[in-house]
């Protein structure tokens, strides 16, 4: 394939989910849009570096993934070793002030948890998610971010879809671990 083929398809298959790439990489980054920036950027790359790899009917959304897996691994294991250096990106901040809500009931809270959910900022979403093990975080963005079956996720973190079904049980009841107590400190629910 030549140089201006092999753009064009580019830009035709992958540069669309450019956006999911971004989104899942700033998630993945706890929310600090420099790395994100530079995770994303590193993926986009690699795909058009690939793009004769891949094969036209396949899931283009499910390998940009891939490849931003093994380029987010690819980061940890480079980063591994200035472990020790602080940078002011990871010193906490205040959070904003949250407007008054009132506390929601616990059984509408039950029957659709989605309620809850939307109480909370995008930024503590990101922060909460930030604070889970590496694969319940791929695990949850793939499933529940992103929409994925368990079997594409599967396929995308190279593991069983009964490794994705189990972690994505865990992930949500960690989240919802981390999640509970600032709803109850936002008297979003009830003790």
């Amino acid at each position: 394939m030549d140089s201006e083929a092999a753009r064009r398809r580019f830009y035709e298959v992958l540069w669309p989910f450019m956006p999911v790439v971004l989104r899942t990489a700033h998630i993945l980054c706890g929310g600090r849009s420099a790395d994100a920036d530079d995770l994303a950027q590193e993926t986009m790359l690699k795909a058009y570096r690939a793009i004769e790899q891949f094969r036209p009917g396949t899931d283009a959304r499910a390998w940009l993934l891939t490849i931003l897996r093994h380029a987010r691994v690819d980061s940890l294991r480079s980063t591994a070793s200035a472990e020790g250096t602080l940078r002011l990106d990871d010193l906490p901040q205040e959070p904003p002030g949250r407007p008054e809500t009132s506390e929601l009931d616990r059984q509408v809270v039950g029957e659709n948890p989605e309620v809850l959910l939307e109480q909370f900022s995008d930024a503590e979403m990101i922060d909460a998610l930030s604070r889970l093990p590496e694969e319940i975080r791929w695990t949850l963005l793939l499933v529940d971010v992103e929409g994925m079956d368990h079997k594409e996720a599967a396929g995308v973190l190279d593991v069983p879809v009964g490794t994705i079904k189990s972690r994505a049980h865990r992930g949500r009841m960690m989240l919802r671990d981390k999640l509970l107590p600032l709803a109850r400190q936002a008297r979003i629910v009830k003790d």
